[in-house]
């Protein structure tokens, strides 16, 4: 288990923790493999009734590692990204989430497969994946203009600017906004919450809740990896990256 990802299980929760503050919890390929074992071991685990996944008081998640990431792209449905986005998204067990400061790319999109969000003040969400010259991913071409309409989704992944987390709740991205420094026990409460109600109702609800969209969600996920995986070797895409590492503006102007 990679020492950046957290486990441990109290009270019939399953807590994730993100823990790389020293590059803004960005997530390696390593750590996608830990996560998708965690969530196997919750789900196989009869004792583990609710998922908690958090970060620190500082940061969610700065997103993918971009290093780890171009040297270890997504290969396809068996690729850990892909792997973990699809264990989160068919979770047969509630799961709550914990955001403060940047939830960059699948530190958002992850979220939309949560049952319960808290979000201190301080979270920011972002998806800009266009402007890396990539596409959506995570399922959230579908779940977002299903979940907030259209053009509040065009909006957000088009543009890929972040929101704050006044209106993230405003537009239905998260349940509640808190102080930073609660953020983490306020979500601890409610998966401590969930975590008490009978077991089988909990799942035959959340179920029932996701039945019609869960076998779309897994198409939408493996088609925008197609178009992601497609777009990752393009010339938009290596200039755009080559700027963000390089820290200076990207030239778009030849394309």
């Amino acid at each position: 288990m990679p020492e950046h990802i957290i486990t441990e299980t109290c009270d019939r929760v399953q807590r994730i923790e993100l823990r790389r503050p020293d590059k803004r919890n960005a997530i390696t390929v390593a750590m996608y493999e830990a996560m998708a074992a965690a969530l196997v071991r919750a789900g196989d685990d009869p004792d583990v009734r609710v998922i908690l996944i958090h970060g620190q008081p500082e940061v969610f998640t700065s997103g993918n590692d971009l290093v780890d990431f171009l040297n270890l792209p997504p290969g396809g449905a068996d690729s850990p990204v892909v792997r973990f986005l699809t264990l989160i998204s068919q979770s047969s067990k509630p799961v709550v989430a914990a955001v403060t400061g940047a939830a960059v790319g699948i530190g958002t999109t992850m979220l939309l497969h949560c049952d319960y969000v808290v979000a201190g003040e301080s979270a920011r969400l972002s998806v800009p994946f266009v402007n890396l010259g990539l596409c959506p991913e995570g399922g959230s071409s579908l779940l977002l203009p299903l979940g907030i309409g259209y053009l509040r989704a065009a909006e957000l992944l088009l543009f890929g600017e972040a929101i704050d987390a006044a209106q993230a709740r405003e537009w239905g991205l998260v349940n509640r906004v808190v102080e930073d420094k609660l953020a983490i026990p306020e979500a601890q409460a409610r998966a401590l919450a969930l975590a008490a109600k009978p077991p089988t109702a909990l799942q035959t609800a959340k179920s029932l809740l996701k039945r019609r969209l869960a076998p779309l969600i897994l198409n939408t996920i493996h088609e925008e990896v197609a178009s992601f995986s497609q777009l990752l070797g393009s010339p938009e895409a290596k200039e755009a990256l080559s700027a963000f590492l390089a820290k200076r503006p990207p030239d778009f102007s030849r394309f």
